[in-house]
């Protein structure tokens, strides 16, 4: 512009080319300084660039991990990994597979799987490239939340493949709701979900005022919920809720869960899980709810504990009562990744303060499922539930707690972790099972099946059940009401 408005003063007889030449000239260098910055850093500087880092995703997710990596410089991508791809560049990094991995990134010690991708199976193939720090990367989690480290749940959760959302949004959406327990580890899922498919009111019941604090924080701006701080044996209060908010599912998920302590509390645990079960199941009845479901467990299938036995009691109660309209239906499952009392957060701590690790047996094992997992298919199962069933979540192959302890120390980069064996608790047994017998029957979902129910004369129940309350040797009484009860009575103390 100066040159145009001073061109007869100036800058006479000065050359406007020089303007376009200047311009391509000043481009160059500066592309190329930027390409010798480029090519030192690869080459003799990596670590500027941050960690050579193996991208595991599918081509259509590759281009968002790529361009999230590069503008943090943290992590340098230095190849894409996936099964079905090869010889394909996006972003400047190419798809290699497995052999060129193993041939050409010998070392490499950094990879990032897509969380959308089955964790379990690429870990195993990332650990035969001698690849040491594994994380995966979430999409829909905040920004500085988006890469975490892979944890044991990672690589023990099971994905059904039958989730039936519709059906759940079909039997959740737009109803009223009572969940008891509904502070707890599945009773506060079971909340979630019921949220996520739009009940129309939730009513969360827990006689704990912190758990109920916790999930009212979680959820007040979300929902419509009401949180009422009662105990399910108090039958008149109990009453009092279920005619004020008149619910028209219940999911009863209050219990005392912890096998050790429910040995050392037998009374309480009888009063808290068998009547607060039947004071349920009976307002249920009375008030006219759609649907009753019981949460079960595995631990009720030739049960060698007390609180296993209170559950199969329940059980018998579920199948047996005269239910007029409400379907009332059981669901059993095994123990679900980071529940309170789990081994998972105790190993956790354990590992955290340098070991040992405590295990009662080198062989013991156990089912493990991911918490909103088992719940999504918990509200499944009572999609489809008639009455009188009790519908068992396929749990796949048990887990060694052992095995369990050893990844966890593996995946915390501590291989100096003792690992030391204290002894079976009172209760405890190495198997746990699902079915009682083989006779079961399937449900359109490979998840889900079906016991064969067992029946029980309801008006001697009820009886047997008040005499519990009453007698002194709850333990022998508990014999005659689950004939199959093994109590493991030379593991107490």
């Amino acid at each position: 512009i100066l040159i145009y408005l001073f061109r007869d003063s100036i800058f006479l007889g000065f050359p406007r080319s020089v303007i376009s030449i200047e311009f391509f000239i000043s481009l160059s260098l500066l592309l190329a300084l930027r390409m010798i910055k480029r090519y030192y850093l690869e080459i003799f500087d990596k670590s500027a660039l941050g960690i050579p880092t193996l991208i595991v995703t599918k081509p259509e997710s590759a281009t968002e991990i790529i361009k999230k990596l590069q503008q943090q410089n943290e992590f340098w991508p230095v190849s894409l990994f996936d099964d079905e791809t090869i010889g394909i560049k996006i972003n400047g990094v190419l798809y290699k597979n497995f052999d060129q991995l193993k041939k050409y990134h010998d070392g490499l010690e950094q990879a990032i799987v897509s969380q959308e991708l089955n964790i379990k199976e690429i870990y195993d193939k990332l650990k035969r490239l001698n690849i040491k720090k594994i994380k995966k990367y979430n999409p829909n989690a905040m920004f500085d939340e988006d890469i975490k480290d892979v944890t044991v749940e990672d690589l023990l959760a099971r994905h059904p493949k039958d989730l039936d959302k519709k059906a759940i949004e079909n039997f959740i959406n737009n109803k009223v709701v009572l969940v008891t327990g509904a502070g707890g580890s599945i009773g506060s899922e079971i909340v979630r979900q019921c949220v996520k498919y739009k009940a129309k009111k939730i009513v969360l019941l827990d006689h704990s005022e912190y758990n109920l604090y916790k999930i009212e924080q979680e959820l007040e701006d979300k929902a419509d919920i009401t949180c009422v701080m009662q105990s399910v044996v108090d039958k008149e209060l109990l009453k009092k809720t279920f005619k004020k908010y008149d619910p028209q599912i219940v999911i009863h998920a209050a219990a005392y869960k912890h096998v050790p302590l429910v040995e050392e509390n037998v009374e309480e645990a009888i009063k808290n899980n068998i009547i607060g079960t039947k004071n349920c199941i009976d307002l249920s009845i009375e008030s006219g709810v759609e649907k009753f479901v019981l949460i079960s467990t595995d631990k009720a299938v030739r049960p060698t504990n007390v609180m296993g036995t209170t559950k199969r009691v329940c059980e018998l109660y579920a199948q047996n009562v005269k239910s007029d309209k409400t379907d009332i239906v059981a669901v059993r499952f095994g123990n679900v990744l980071g529940s309170s009392g789990s081994v998972i957060p105790k190993f956790k701590k354990q590992i955290e303060q340098g070991g040992p690790i405590t295990i009662t047996h080198p062989e013991i094992t156990r089912y493990f499922m991911l918490i909103p997992e088992a719940c999504e298919l918990v509200l499944q199962a009572g999609a489809i539930g008639t009455g009188g069933e009790i519908f068992i979540l396929d749990m796949g192959e048990p887990v060694k707690i052992v095995d369990l302890a050893k990844k966890m120390c593996e995946l915390s980069g501590r291989d100096d972790i003792d690992i030391i064996f204290t002894g079976l608790r009172p209760g405890e047994k190495l198997y746990e099972e699902l079915l009682i017998n083989e006779a079961d029957a399937k449900t359109q979902y490979e998840s889900i099946t079906i016991a064969k129910p067992t029946n029980y004369d309801l008006d001697k129940l009820k009886k047997d059940i008040q005499e519990l309350i009453e007698c002194k040797d709850k333990i022998k009484k508990l014999k005659e009401i689950v004939p199959e009860f093994n109590h493991n009575a030379h593991f107490k103390k």
